[in-house]
């Protein structure tokens, strides 16, 4: 299996890169609505804030990181039609975000989710192995989630089914790299227990009693697989980038124990355990992923040359710190907090970009266009190159 994405290809792979950054900008324009959505729920007054916090879930899940998934797996699979998924979810996003109806946005999500799932069985077919089929399994969590929300449930219904797809996702990929860790015995059962319990407290929801309690064991189960086997335990002993990398993988999977422990601890129904959960997972864990996989994954995506500089640590402890903010500020009910905590994770968002845009004029002479110079291949994939068929 490759451990690299396409090398450049003249004339091509420049039109290519058109269209990942259009892509990219619709998921930057979900994000955006979003948060502006998120900040009017929290009670800040901004325009369009109403209609932008009813679709808050799906842009954030669908529109953001179900693009970047699917673009990413579009890239490493060198497919045409695998481009469906992230080209409808953008879609999607454009829809919802200039008032088309709920319905008509999440019957795009869910077709790229159907696209998205095709892509992760062809990975499957070719590549049987317990990491593809969690990365197949949670692209079938996405499509579940949205064919949910498509057909009038709620989105605290589904959203179990969203988170599942996210978590999925990722421990697909460290499953992956687990194989170069000395294997320990059950660890694989562990692993598998914990994809049966995600999809039982999935479908039985997370606003149930019983569905709470199974997807928070799920957490905790997942949780504690990632922070015994994943390899960034070794790589945290490195330096620069790969050292960096494992932080955020280490720095993120404690959100997801602090999660599973509110849902078993606190009723569904508190509006304020709910929220709790979902910034721990999405803020706490998923960003801090993404944190650590953009140096491999933006530079294969829009082809421009990125640098690891010890500046990324800055917007990283910004991440988390928003993240404990949230987090304290839902349990003891302290509203100005919580609002706080949003204003820190934009500022962590925006503090991350302007650590990598400074790394790059800092070092600009070492930054041609990809495609002038062999791109080495990253210190360790990621799902977007997981079982990439050739």
């Amino acid at each position: 299996m490759p451990s690299s994405f396409p090398s450049f290809r003249p004339g091509r792979t420049s039109a290519k890169a058109w269209l990942h950054g259009i892509l990219l900008i619709l998921g930057l324009i979900a994000l955006g609505a979003g948060l502006c959505g998120a900040w009017w729920r929290l009670g800040l007054s901004l325009p369009y804030g109403s209609s932008l916090a009813e679709i808050h879930g799906p842009l954030m899940i669908s529109g953001l990181f179900g693009a970047l998934i699917s673009l990413e797996r579009a890239v490493a699979l060198r497919r045409p039609w695998t481009y469906a998924a992230p080209i409808l979810s953008g879609s999607g996003t454009l829809a919802l975000f200039f008032g088309a109806p709920v319905e008509f946005g999440a019957g795009l999500y869910t077709a790229a989710s159907v696209a998205l799932a095709g892509s992760s069985l062809l990975i499957t077919v070719h590549q049987p192995a317990l990491f593809t089929g969690t990365l197949l399994f949670g692209a079938l969590a996405w499509l579940a989630g949205n064919s949910l929300c498509l057909m009038g449930q709620s989105v605290p219904d589904v959203t179990g089914w969203w988170l599942a797809f996210l978590i999925l996702t990722i421990a697909g990929e460290r499953l992956e790299l687990s194989r170069l860790m000395p294997q320990r015995r059950g660890s694989e059962a562990l692993f598998l227990f914990s994809i049966g319990l995600l999809a039982v407290g999935s479908h039985n929801g997370l606003p149930s009693p019983n569905g709470a309690v199974l997807f928070g064991v799920a957490l905790l189960a997942t949780a504690l697989w990632l922070l015994r086997h994943d390899i960034a335990r070794l790589n945290v002993r490195r330096t620069g980038q790969v050292r960096f990398m494992a932080i955020c993988m280490l720095a993120g999977y404690p959100w997801l124990a602090v999660a599973g422990l509110v849902l078993i601890v606190i009723p569904p129904t508190n509006g304020f355990a709910y929220d709790v959960v979902l910034h721990a997972v999405l803020i706490g864990f998923v960003l801090s992923m993404v944190f650590g996989h953009a140096l491999i994954i933006l530079p294969a995506i829009v082809r421009i040359r990125l640098r690891y500089a010890s500046a990324l640590y800055v917007p990283l402890l910004l991440l988390h710190a928003s993240v404990i903010l949230r987090v304290g500020g839902g349990l003891i009910g302290w509203e100005a907090g919580r609002m706080g905590s949003a204003i820190l994770t934009l500022v962590a968002l925006m503090a991350f970009v302007g650590s990598l845009a400074f790394a790059r004029w800092r070092n600009k002479g070492s930054f041609a266009p990809i495609g002038s110079e062999p791109l080495p291949p990253p210190s360790v994939p990621s799902h977007a190159n997981v079982g990439r068929v050739p």
